[in-house]
């Protein structure tokens, strides 16, 4: 028998991560009605937090690992609401570089590898032009940036080739561009690349471990507990798991929408957390308009995993190293130590991203393994001459392979869309459809302060059409 369509609610949210549920958040204190419906059988999307080791004490971040105190304003403020115990990202000591060829070298903390002096100043022009640049940007109407259609046409690649002529920036180019979106430069936009830089208050904030950067802090409890917190304080029952969205219909007398388990949910407004790119995994009725499917159609999530390697003791810290290796051309793009001392937690985290990725990705999960070990055994045994000891516990995230993720960390225009009418649509609404997430953030897209800012303007759009202010209703765990 047919499920019949629930008693209308003011607002249906699709996705329970940190936009859609901090969009519930400003829902809920508005004293409207909602229902949170979830794809995955759990709360925080792409934040994963899980135990460090099946007898150890400590949780691993698998998904989205830093905030920062200043600059990201809106995710600290939920930090210090939750009472999370913030752990300074570790850059004491020297890092760890490999170069294309092989090469492993002891360097500073902070460079990106070890350099000639020509070369260094030849890579400091070079971000200091990639700074300038990205400051050109109008985040309000990236169209009325200078050049913008020309640097919207040529791919990352194609303008840092053009511009520099040089093939060692290039390379350095493309790391950064892996380490940042997941893809290589000759996936993305010349003119998003530069405006994502922008929207993360800046070139030095954006690849900086330091006081404004973005990868400053991480979260003892694990960052899944902020959307479990949030989630705690709603409505009970109001957050409905391995609830995966079928379609979305509107008309006149408001939205229904139909999850794959053939339940129905009739609303005034929905609220839509998903990249862009997963939009077609929702049937609309009417269809999205076609600049809108174009968009869908174009942008790209890339290739972005985790290898956390979990030790008995932080023997890089005896030897004087910060637990950051990068290399190039590998399976792993760079680590950072992921350690939490207060809980006897010493971990390494590998990052795999772009085509190298990709690479390791196809190898099968015993091969992947053996792959990530040794090449931080002979990194750093190459670094410090000493014996590396075994983990005692692995962990591995691929987000590509998770059904309702597909990727990570936030969709990505390719050239040609983000000047065009289909860029365009990122965040307008589609009747009583309104789309939020990481991806439509004006500051620190593809973070999670991004995503928790995205949900509140969202939020804020759909109360302001219905009427109503956000004074309705105190955030208590689950007071009306």
């Amino acid at each position: 028998m047919a499920a019949t369509p629930r008693d209308q609610l003011d607002v249906i949210i699709i996705g329970a991560g940190l936009s859609g549920l901090r969009a519930a958040r400003e829902i809920h204190a508005a004293g409207l009605t909602y229902v949170v419906l979830e794809a995955m059988d759990r709360v925080g999307g792409k934040t994963l937090s899980v135990r460090a080791s099946p007898n150890g004490n400590g949780v691993v971040d698998l998904g989205a690992a830093w905030i920062n105190d200043t600059n990201q304003s809106e995710i600290y403020s939920l930090a210090k609401e939750f009472q999370f115990d913030l752990v300074k990202q570790r850059d004491q000591g020297e890092s760890v570089a490999r170069n294309l060829e092989g090469q492993v070298d002891k360097i500073p903390h902070g460079m990106l590898a070890k350099m000639e002096p020509e070369q260094l100043e030849q890579v400091m022009q070079l971000l200091q032009a990639l700074g300038e640049l990205a400051e050109q940007n109008n985040l309000d109407n990236p169209n009325a940036t200078p050049n913008a259609e020309a640097l919207d046409l040529v791919s990352l690649h194609e303008f840092v080739a053009n511009e520099f002529k040089d093939d060692g920036v290039s390379m350095l180019v493309n790391e950064m561009s892996k380490s940042l979106v997941g893809l290589e430069s000759s996936e993305s936009s010349a003119l998003y690349f530069l405006d994502t830089i922008k929207r993360a208050t800046g070139l030095a904030n954006i690849i900086s471990d330091g006081k404004n950067g973005g990868q400053y802090l991480r979260n003892r409890q694990g960052n899944q507990s902020f959307s479990i917190k949030m989630a705690a304080d709603l409505i009970p029952g109001s957050v409905k798991l391995s609830a995966p969205v079928r379609s979305v219909s509107q008309s006149q007398d408001g939205c229904i929408v139909e999850t794959k388990t053939g339940d129905k949910y009739t609303g005034k407004k929905v609220i839509v957390s998903l990249p862009s790119c997963l939009l077609p995994s929702i049937q609309f009725s009417p269809e999205l308009p076609a600049p809108r499917q174009r968009l869908s159609q174009s942008t790209k999530l890339g290739y972005y995993a985790k290898t956390i390697l979990v030790y008995a003791e932080p023997w890089w810290h005896h030897a004087d190293l910060s637990g950051t290796y990068t290399s190039t051309g590998t399976a792993i793009s760079f680590t950072r130590d992921s350690s939490v001392p207060e809980d006897n937690q010493y971990s390494l985290t590998c990052f795999h991203a772009g085509d190298t990725g990709r690479s390791w990705s196809g190898q099968s999960a015993e091969d992947r393994q053996a792959t990530v070990l040794k090449e931080i055994q002979n990194a750093f045994e190459a670094a410090t001459g000493a014996r590396i000891p075994e983990p005692i516990n692995v962990i591995e995230k691929e987000w590509v392979k998770d059904p309702w993720a597909l990727g990570a960390p936030s969709a990505v225009m390719p050239p040609g869309v983000f000047t065009s009418d289909a860029g365009k649509t990122l965040c307008e609404p589609y009747g009583n459809v309104h789309f939020i997430g990481t991806e439509t953030a004006d500051v620190w897209r593809g973070y999670m302060d991004g995503a928790v800012r995205s949900g509140i303007r969202g939020a804020k759009e759909v109360i302001h059409t219905l009427g109503k202010s956000t004074q309705g209703r105190n955030l208590a765990r689950g007071q009306l």
